[in-house]
């Protein structure tokens, strides 16, 4: 079968989202949980590939053990029919090396390198940390560039040079910088990405090829339906879908992503169990927004006798 990720000019596809990582109600890593999340994305949400121990994967608070039983999991549930995209990026170069070398003799067929964090590195720091971990593996590398975590955005220059790297192929973007993102895009052949769901039409606007998404977990086909229709020219349509998704795009962050992605999955009977402090379950008044606001974008999530007998969700309902 070929993936959708072998087309040229979209090397992971069109729909991928940023995984959750799956814990059992005592907070231990739920494998079995990954694997069946992973096949419901790929086989019910439509989704072309997925991003496994990324931010939404928590990848903060995993071990490296725990970071390669789920890609491995993840891996033998849908790498025959999805591309599978480790994130392997962290602020020390040598550890990312390492779990790049992990991820390769995992299965992966790509990387999430993230901007290194709360260090700061100059711009030539930069380009020396993802250079060292393209040179670790035979893999294609997708950087992602999100200077509101990372403290440090990878400036246009900088992604220019990166892009004279074989395996360095694409970027996913949460800048929020279109201008900037639009001089990438004319100066290299670098795949982008949205980082940021609700900006996904105004980036393929310029140039963007698909969504590493959050709120994709539940609304995927939709989704990928706006991003189809722009493709195809039918710009109204994909600006409908884009403004119908809306309230799921914004309202999936209305606290940290991971918390109400956990949450929504959770209503749907799909694996997902509790996030790992620092993190928190999400409230009763968040619940109630959240089901608010995928209700707005056409999707029922939760029903009201689960959230009359839940305030918390903790572990699961």
């Amino acid at each position: 079968m070929t993936r959708t990720g072998s087309v040229p000019g979209r090397p992971f596809g069109r729909l991928l989202s940023a995984m959750v990582t799956p814990f059992r109600p005592d907070g231990s890593l739920d494998v079995d949980g990954a694997a069946r999340l992973a096949a419901h994305l790929v086989d019910e949400q439509e989704h072309d590939g997925l991003v496994i121990n990324g931010t939404t994967g928590e990848s903060a608070t995993t071990s490296d053990a725990e970071k390669d039983q789920v890609l491995r999991a993840v891996v033998e549930a849908v790498g025959d029919r999805a591309t599978v995209i480790a994130g392997v990026g962290t602020n020390d170069t040598a550890h990312s090396v390492e779990l790049t070398r992990a991820a390769e003799k995992a299965g992966a067929d790509g990387l999430l390198v993230v901007t290194p964090y709360y260090n700061k590195p100059p711009q030539a720091g930069l380009v020396q940390h993802f250079r060292t971990v393209a040179d670790a593996s035979g893999l294609p590398v997708m950087l992602y560039d999100i200077p509101g975590r990372a403290g440090t955005a990878i400036e246009t220059d900088s992604l220019c040079r990166l892009a004279e790297h074989e395996r360095i192929v694409a970027v996913k973007d949460a800048k929020g910088d279109l201008g900037e993102t639009a001089w990438v895009l004319k100066r290299t052949d670098l795949a982008y990405y949205s980082g940021e769901d609700k900006l996904t039409l105004p980036l393929l606007s310029v140039g963007a090829v698909g969504v590493v998404g959050v709120p994709t977990h539940v609304f995927g086909p939709e989704t990928k339906a706006m991003i189809t229709a722009y493709e195809s020219g039918d710009v109204a349509r994909a600006r409908d879908l884009h403004l119908q998704l809306l309230p799921a795009f914004c309202g999936f962050f209305r606290t940290q992503g991971v918390i109400l992605t956990k949450a929504a999955l959770t209503l749907l009977g799909l694996p997902a169990g509790p996030v790992r402090p620092p993190l928190v379950g999400a409230n009763a008044a968040e619940l109630g927004r959240l089901r608010e606001d995928c209700a707005e974008a056409g999707r029922t999530v939760g029903t009201a006798d689960q959230m009359a007998h839940h305030n918390e969700l903790g572990v699961a309902l």
